[in-house]
């Protein structure tokens, strides 16, 4: 195989993977009890209102993200783009029901805790692997992106995504507080830990891991 079409496989397995590690990501936090991240409390908040499943919301806030994706920052879209749109929710989706549902495990409490530490390093491993693979990132993690193109770059990466962040846990919680869900299921630790802390982890994992594996 050419130079040209072994990089082409390794950006393909990156892309693949990094969007495997998320949609683990986003099954751990929910397994955890500890509360989800940022994108997927305001996904299950807006999903439990209107009695939808967590995996065809998802999709479709998806798709309506990638529209304004496509009149901002077109050059994000690309295949990972739509693996993740329509991977991740269904992938935790599936995560859930077959450690709850079919292996029927008990989430213990140290279970728990390594549910949410897995969630939390994947978050950062999973988007730093697709967005240097550069094969398109999901609509979400292109809105830090937009702030950042329409502040000129004054804001940089990390603080819009903490920005964006914290905007989607406020929109989840007020759902979820309609729906007179248990406000446990979408926010807790989990939550804050990812809203504050994933933008630096995606930045750290960039530079020390995914650009390394591209280089090499």
């Amino acid at each position: 195989m050419s130079r040209k079409g072994n990089e082409l496989v390794k950006r393909m397995v990156m892309m693949l993977t990094g969007n495997l590690f998320i949609s683990i990501c986003v099954g751990c936090y929910r397994l955890s009890g500890f509360g989800v991240d940022a994108f997927t409390c305001m996904n299950l908040g807006i999903s439990g209102y209107l009695g939808m499943t967590f995996g065809t919301w998802q999709l479709i806030m998806n798709a309506v993200i990638l529209a304004v994706v496509f009149f901002t920052v077109r050059n994000c879209i690309g295949a990972g783009t739509i693996v993740n749109m329509v991977g991740v929710g269904y992938g935790a989706d599936f995560l859930c029901w077959l450690v709850q549902d079919s292996l029927q495990m008990e989430m213990t409490l140290p279970l728990r805790i390594a549910a949410l530490i897995t969630g939390c390093l994947f978050a950062g491993l999973g988007v730093a692997l697709y967005m240097a693979a550069e094969m398109g990132i999901s609509p979400y993690d292109s809105v830090a992106l937009i702030i950042g193109k329409m502040s000129r770059g004054k804001i940089g990466f990390r603080y819009a995504r903490v920005g964006s962040d914290i905007t989607v846990v406020v929109v989840g919680v007020i759902f979820c507080l309609m729906s007179d869900s248990s406000l446990w299921s979408v926010i807790g630790i989990g939550t804050l830990c990812n809203a504050f802390f994933n933008g630096p982890l995606i930045q750290f994992f960039r530079v020390h891991v995914a650009d390394r594996i591209r280089k090499k």
